[in-house]
């Protein structure tokens, strides 16, 4: 056995980003998308992952349950939930993405695998009070379930031109970079209670 002194080999924790065209990599090259661009930065901070991109373009919340099972494996350690953009761009009644996203969670706290949400804000034409509805479903469902929040994940990015495609919504290989750096210190310390918890 030529390894028998080799390091053993942590097995990377297998993620799966469930979500729609921001983090499916809309307009991007596959190795610039965000599940791409997140492993990199998990590794270079010592965190071994397998990251499965399940962003579908155009997927809402609903969309997204509707496919949960067979888009997050069996042996799937944790969950990256980034859905409700689209139901959000579409003015639909915030009551539809909450139940789905809370069956989501619910789904996959039962399959025992660890649940990071990240958080929509609705644009402004809709006005307050459809904003305030759906801004609290992330917040509500994160504390209702006890799982970690990242508030937003456009955060630093949305509405800046220079980091955005030509249609405003989805963000460049450089608007990524932000969203990964921005994001990673929350990811860092899921994963690395998830790992503590499955390992």
């Amino acid at each position: 056995m030529p390894h028998a002194f080799a390091q053993p080999a942590v097995k990377p924790l297998k993620v799966v980003v469930l979500g729609d065209s921001l983090s499916a990599g809309y307009g991007l090259p596959a190795d610039a998308a965000f599940p791409a661009k997140l492993q990199k930065a998990l590794q270079a901070k010592g965190i071994a992952t397998e990251m499965i991109n399940a962003g579908v373009s155009g997927d809402t919340a609903s969309g997204g349950l509707a496919r949960l099972d067979w888009s997050v494996p069996a042996d799937t350690d944790a969950v990256i939930v980034e859905l409700g953009a689209n139901d959000a761009l579409r003015g639909t009644d915030p009551k539809v993405p909450q139940q789905a996203l809370e069956e989501i969670v619910k789904r996959l706290k039962a399959r025992k695998i660890a649940v990071l949400l990240c958080g929509m804000l609705a644009p402004p034409n809709y006005g307050p009070d459809y904003a305030r509805q759906f801004n609290a479903i992330y917040p509500d469902l994160a504390k209702k379930y006890d799982v970690p929040l990242y508030p937003f994940f456009l955060d630093g990015v949305a509405a800046v031109a220079s980091l955005n495609q030509p249609d405003g919504i989805h963000p460049t290989a450089a608007g990524i970079d932000l969203v990964v750096a921005n994001i990673l210190p929350t990811i860092e310390a899921f994963l690395r209670s998830a790992a503590g918890q499955n390992g």
